[in-house]
């Protein structure tokens, strides 16, 4: 279990975060980070969109995006399928106090992901079930991972910066990322770094620069058309 995970912060919009103290950065924006899941991650896929959307999430983190796109498959009552990797799982407590009174915090579904949520380092994954909406989160290095193939209708590429955290980042990578979405699927990522950007074109996917959620002018959205 992390011990890198420390203080909670309050951001703008009212939601919550949590400095990561291993890479000096939050785990989402310090501008608003309900408000970057909710724009990035969840519209910016359309998963909003989707009867039944098939997430992938590189970087679990604190749960802020898998609690949005909960809240928004429950307002549909839509079906869910969620699988997040995330190599360096923060402690329940901080999960629990981030989503404090955020989107998505009533889910029953939540509640199990918290209850199932690891004390130690020796449990390889969780897996929790509510009705159509599943989570799995595998605790692995998700660059040695068997990523799914042709699976993902949307693509949460949410790990730290390219500066703090460049494995996640590269062409290879991001060549296996382009992969793991189905035809017709959807990549979304904060970052609009020119080396990501050109990553994700040789991987074939068609890339839009799309405006930021506050604090940042652009982010990144790259379709898989076949």
């Amino acid at each position: 279990m992390s011990e890198a995970a420390s203080s909670v912060l309050l951001t703008p919009d009212g939601s919550r975060t949590a400095l990561n103290a291993r890479f000096g950065e939050a785990y989402g924006s310090r501008h608003g980070a309900a408000t970057q899941a909710r724009h990035v991650f969840v519209e910016g896929t359309a998963t909003t969109l989707n009867p039944a959307p098939r997430v992938l999430e590189i970087g679990f983190g604190v749960g802020v995006n898998f609690r949005a796109t909960l809240a928004d498959a429950a307002r549909r009552s839509v079906a869910l399928t969620y699988l997040a990797y995330e190599f360096d799982p923060a402690p329940a407590s901080v999960l629990r106090e981030v989503a404090q009174g955020g989107e998505g915090a009533e889910q029953l579904l939540w509640h199990k992901a918290l209850a199932a949520w690891p004390t130690g380092t020796t449990q390889p994954e969780l897996q929790v079930q509510e009705g159509e909406r599943q989570l799995t989160v595998c605790f692995e290095n998700v660059l040695e991972a068997k990523l799914p193939q042709n699976w993902a209708t949307a693509l949460y590429l949410d790990g730290f910066s390219p500066t703090r955290n460049p494995e996640v980042w590269t062409p290879e990578f991001v060549e296996r990322l382009a992969a793991a979405l189905a035809p017709g699927g959807v990549l979304a990522t904060y970052s609009a770094a020119g080396h990501v950007r050109r990553a994700m074109q040789d991987a074939g996917l068609r890339v839009e620069r799309r405006p930021g959620a506050p604090g940042k002018r652009e982010c990144l959205r790259a379709v898989r058309e076949k």
